[in-house]
């Protein structure tokens, strides 16, 4: 499994040498973190207008970035009265932190990792690809493990404090991240079964909560209640939820809840 910084970054920053082959470890998602070949570099980073392009330059890694776009990345509103001036002075430390070959370029830029680095934004992207593989294919514990690992690096803040149309938009995708992670671990954890049931039963309804008009999370949470001896809490939960459609969307729940919902009625049983 991946591992996961409690409340940390851990990132590597290479030059593009031989001196940095391995180790380069980046966490943008909680309080940044760059380590560069076991050295711990955050503290040079000073300032959070370095931190935050830094966390740019890596998301934007396998192309060069311009200037202008620098500029607008890191001071969206309210820029400094020479903006080139600001920008060279936060790539020169930049620079410093990181070795002069970890940036290339001049009038465009581009950051140069090692082919190992690891990146946490990175490694929860793929670990949701894992966790999607092993749901179709009904591999259970692998995508229990899998969506935890999406969870532990999603559910954490990105660049916290700081507004930009980009900065929003990685963290609509990392709350997408964390809300299919927690409906993978609602799916497996009911086939899993034993303790974790009451993990999968959590994981529905904080999904229920986050995205309340989300219907994968109620068909998870009643399944779930169902196979814990709770049908009567089952069907309850489908009335919620066929009221709240209802009332705010005139609307109703879809067919899978519906026969979900007729089955249990019926005292068939769960759903194939």
């Amino acid at each position: 499994m991946l591992p996961y910084y409690e409340d940390n970054v851990s990132v590597a920053l290479p030059k593009h040498s031989d001196t940095l082959t391995s180790g380069t470890r980046i966490q943008l998602c909680g309080r940044l973190r760059v380590d560069l070949d076991g050295r711990h570099v955050t503290p040079q980073l000073r300032g959070r207008q370095g931190r935050v392009l830094l966390a740019y330059l890596v998301l934007k890694r396998r192309r060069t970035v311009s200037r202008d776009e620098m500029i607008v990345a890191v001071w969206p509103e309210g820029r400094p009265a020479d903006p080139a001036a600001a920008l060279r002075t936060q790539l020169s430390r930049l620079r410093s932190a990181l070795g002069s070959e970890a940036l290339a370029g001049r009038d465009t830029v581009e950051l140069h990792l090692p082919s190992d680095a690891w990146i946490d934004v990175e490694a929860a992207d793929q670990a949701k690809s894992a966790t999607e593989r092993a749901l179709a294919g009904s591999d259970w514990p692998e995508a229990w493990s899998q969506a935890h690992v999406v969870l532990n690096i999603a559910g954490r803040p990105f660049l916290a404090g700081f507004q930009a149309p980009w900065v929003d938009e990685m963290r609509s995708d990392l709350e997408e991240m964390e809300l299919r992670a927690l409906d993978a671990i609602a799916r497996a954890g009911l086939r899993l079964g034993g303790s974790e049931l009451a993990v999968a039963e959590r994981s529905a309804r904080e999904v229920i909560r986050r995205a309340p008009f989300r219907e994968s999370g109620y068909l998870s949470l009643m399944r779930t209640l169902n196979a814990a001896g709770n049908t009567s809490e089952a069907l309850h939960i489908f009335d919620q939820l066929r009221t709240l459609l209802a009332s705010q969307l005139g609307s109703a729940p879809g067919p899978q809840l519906q026969e979900l919902h007729n089955r249990l009625l019926r005292g068939q049983g769960d759903l194939d």
